[in-house]
């Protein structure tokens, strides 16, 4: 029986993109495309809807982890990837796997792995430059920072700054896609954030940007100045968030009588950071790793 050619729409959850495969082989359709909740495209092929239901993604990860405990992670990464039209790289990626099994995750070199393995590379590398280049402030004991990645990095930073200001409340935008991580006593959650500006700082904190900037001014030694060098090591890209490379206006402190935000940031709902789980436990399938 030939399997039949339709186009999924889907919610754009890791979970969702599970459940696309899920319908796919129950029902032997075979995807031309899949489409997040609200992308159009002109098509002669139906498009369908498929809801997310967390057991029919549960049965496709643990599919996946019985062949290679591997390629579960792997694939959670390649989600977050900013790689053009993902989702159907990674259902050819797992259709192929099914056929294949664990070998293929050996061939470096296959058509189908290596767009894939290049995108969770290059996620790799921007998540490491941000974890040196984000540059948070105090506003009324509240640390707060923005980035502005290419690819979904949130995720994959939320282990690190969880852990590394483990008894404070932050908070860390992104302004590409729009959603921030918050934390606050000891429980983390990536929430959506369409709209946001950051406050200007008091007196205290714009005193100390002052003093970061001219520490980094300072210890800069003109004669040895190499700006080819400097962008090799902290690309251009990332200056816009970067505190050191700010204009005049991110120096200036608010009036007094301006508030800048909540003293008491909760997180409701959200999960115990960082977030282990069990030894030997196949990790749930989730959007974020």
């Amino acid at each position: 029986m030939a399997w039949r050619e339709i186009i999924y729409q889907y919610d754009g959850s890791f979970e969702g993109l599970l459940c696309c495969v899920f319908e796919s082989y129950t029902k032997k359709e075979r995807p031309t495309a899949i489409l997040r909740d609200g992308d159009e495209e002109p098509s002669l092929f139906e498009i369908r809807a498929v809801a997310t239901n967390r057991a029919h993604a549960q049965r496709i990860y643990r599919s996946l982890y019985r062949r290679s405990p591997d390629v579960g992670p792997f694939l959670r990464r390649a989600f977050l990837t900013c790689m053009p039209d993902k989702e159907m790289s990674i259902y050819r990626f797992i259709a192929k796997f099914y056929r294949e099994g664990p070998a293929l995750l050996s061939r470096l070199s296959d058509d189908t792995y290596l767009p894939l393995l290049r995108a969770v590379r290059l996620l790799s590398g921007e998540v490491e430059q941000f974890r040196g280049f984000t540059r948070f402030s105090d506003f009324d004991g509240v640390l707060g920072a923005e980035i502005e990645p290419k690819n979904r990095v949130l995720p994959m930073l939320r282990r690190h700054f969880c852990e590394r200001y483990r008894n404070e409340t932050f908070f860390l935008y992104d302004r590409t896609h729009r959603e921030a991580l918050l934390y606050s006593g000891g429980v983390s959650r990536i929430v959506p954030l369409e709209h946001f500006e950051m406050a200007q700082p008091d007196e205290e904190e714009a005193g100390y940007r002052r003093l970061w900037r001219r520490f980094y001014d300072t210890i800069a030694i003109e004669a040895r100045k190499n700006e080819k060098l400097r962008m090799t090591h902290m690309p251009k890209r990332y200056w816009s968030t970067m505190t050191e490379f700010q204009d005049e206006g991110h120096f200036k402190a608010r009036p007094q009588a301006t508030p800048s935000v909540s003293r008491a940031l909760s997180v409701p709902g959200g999960t115990p950071a960082p977030a282990t789980r069990p030894e030997g436990a196949p990790p749930a399938p989730a959007s974020v790793p």
